[in-house]
């Protein structure tokens, strides 16, 4: 029997996204990957508390401590390749990769972005400034995008997207919680579990 995809899912913050993917490989959502790391840029971040709740192995690698951008890219390169890691989730991983590191690993690294690409995205836009910009243009509807990572900031290939409705008096703080209730945890869990069985199907063909 093959064995199932390594899945490395890389972090900066609270990792609600990364509890959401932990939860769905404890559903058998997330049935064709295993999370074997996490590689968090900040040693304080909760996320990596959460991995070590579910006895995940994980690594941190700060940019500022390792140099700057080439050498750190240069140490989770090595961190990777030490766990064999196959597949990159990105999980509120604040730190832009360059287009050498995405080259590396065509259609293997995942993003998920707080809105409907491509509608507030590109470079600046994460986190709560995303809903800001919802609220203050006005649309009736946002949501959540799970895509694949290349050099462009939320540039790459669309895989799964999944709306969300806004309610009369949102806030920025309530829409995000919406956004990732309803769409962020449930497609990411989805889109991993995608593409980690394209990787066990390109195994299988490669046997």
């Amino acid at each position: 029997m093959l064995s199932k995809a390594r899945i490395a899912v890389l972090v900066s913050g609270g990792g609600t996204n990364l509890q959401a993917l932990i939860d769905a490989q404890r559903d058998g959502i997330l049935a064709s990957g295993e999370i074997c790391l996490v590689v968090s840029n900040n040693p304080d971040a909760y996320a990596l508390v959460r991995a070590s709740k579910a006895g995940i192995p994980s690594r941190v690698l700060s940019k500022k401590q390792l140099g700057g951008q080439a050498p750190f890219e240069t140490a989770l390169v090595e961190t990777l390749a030490e766990f064999q890691i196959e597949l990159i989730v990105l999980a509120g991983f604040m730190t832009i990769l360059s287009g050498d590191f995405t080259r590396r690993y065509p259609r293997r690294i995942l993003n998920v972005h707080p809105a409907l690409i491509p509608s507030f995205c590109g470079k600046g836009m994460y986190g709560l400034k995303v809903h800001e910009a919802a609220l203050t243009y006005g649309v009736k509807v946002t949501g959540a995008t799970v895509h694949f990572v290349n050099e462009v900031p939320d540039g790459g290939e669309i895989l799964l997207q999944h709306p969300v409705f806004v309610q009369p008096g949102d806030t920025p703080e309530r829409l995000q919680r919406r956004v990732m209730e309803e769409a962020e945890w449930r497609i990411l869990p989805q889109a991993t579990e995608q593409i980690s069985k394209e990787i066990m199907k390109e195994r299988e063909k490669a046997e």
